[in-house]
């Protein structure tokens, strides 16, 4: 095996997992803490990638695309949830799955009066465009590298904010009893809209970094949105470090699957066969592994404490 190729490999998966997190936080905090199963957290993801694509070439500078682009995607979160998502709150999951799957057709339908049919290839700043010499004689693209830096903040940032200050206990709090959360004081309704427009930036987060290795499109967040559900049922449903660990497991074996999935096969079948049964499994190992996961730790791996 090369091992160059494979510490490659290692770090594109490390980068996917990060940015899967962003996703699937946002996600953990929508449908894991206030129970709302919202399909349309990935147009969020698809929103903040064209609005910072958008901000990017008028100004020229990819960094201020992202600083502007993230409370604009905060202010889309705010009036999805003042004008739709408010009223899913006490209804079935049924119904947010129905509202929800309807946003997802409006925000298509809205990027593409908006933007055009074709996406945007958004430009990086030179020096972001660039390789990095890791320990080895590794080569690696520096910008995928501060996207592993970034996710591993945020990720350290939303644990401690969920787990160890006053809004993150209201917030397991009031996914747990509203009724007696508002009867303390606690303005449940503003609390969720803030829960939610975290989430939107959240999501919003990761497709601007993503956008300068695939550019945008329309419709972008329909395949992620999937995999974030995989990840927080791997992880637990609630949980936010269940999230993370589910998040860079899942991105490091889709990208080492993918990788080297067909050298294992032909280990004991031949070429062809191995060849055309790889790229098949390889799509597939995720959804097997959240089919074990539901069979054998149905609670998944790292369960949230209190619920």
């Amino acid at each position: 095996m090369d091992t160059s190729l494979f510490i490659i490999q290692t770090l594109n998966g490390l980068q996917l997992g990060v940015l899967l997190f962003l996703v699937a936080s946002g996600l953990t905090l929508t449908f894991g803490i206030m129970d709302l199963v919202n399909l349309a957290h990935g147009s969020l993801y698809m929103i903040g990638a064209f609005i910072c694509a958008s901000i990017t070439l008028w100004t020229g500078s990819f960094l201020i695309g992202i600083l502007l682009a993230i409370p604009a995607t905060a202010l889309v979160g705010l009036a999805v949830e003042m004008t739709v998502i408010r009223n899913l709150y006490p209804r079935d999951h049924l119904d947010h799955v129905l509202a929800t799957f309807g946003l997802i057709l409006c925000f298509d339908t809205l990027v593409q009066i908006i933007w055009g049919p074709e996406g945007i290839a958004v430009p990086l700043p030179k020096w972001m465009d660039g390789q990095v010499l890791l320990p080895g004689g590794v080569v690696f693209a520096s910008y995928r590298l501060i996207i592993i830096g970034v996710g591993l903040a945020i990720a350290a940032g939303l644990y401690f904010l969920v787990v160890h200050t006053r809004i993150g206990m209201l917030i397991r709090a009031g996914a747990s009893n509203r009724t007696m959360i508002s009867a303390l004081g606690i303005n449940i309704k503003a609390l969720f809209t803030g829960v939610f427009a975290v989430g939107a930036c959240l999501a919003g987060l990761a497709g601007m970094l993503v956008s300068p290795i695939t550019g945008t499109s329309i419709g972008m967040g329909n395949e992620i949105i999937i995999t974030a559900f995989v990840i927080i049922i791997v992880g637990g449903i609630g949980s936010m470090k269940g999230a993370f660990v589910a998040a860079i497991l899942i991105g490091l074996i889709d990208t080492l699957g993918r990788s080297y999935l067909d050298d294992v096969f032909k280990l004991v079948m031949n070429a062809e066969v191995a060849e055309t049964a790889a790229p098949a499994l390889s799509a597939m190992l995720i959804y097997i592994i959240m089919a074990l996961i539901l069979a054998f730790r149905p609670q998944g791996l790292f369960p949230p404490k209190t619920r």
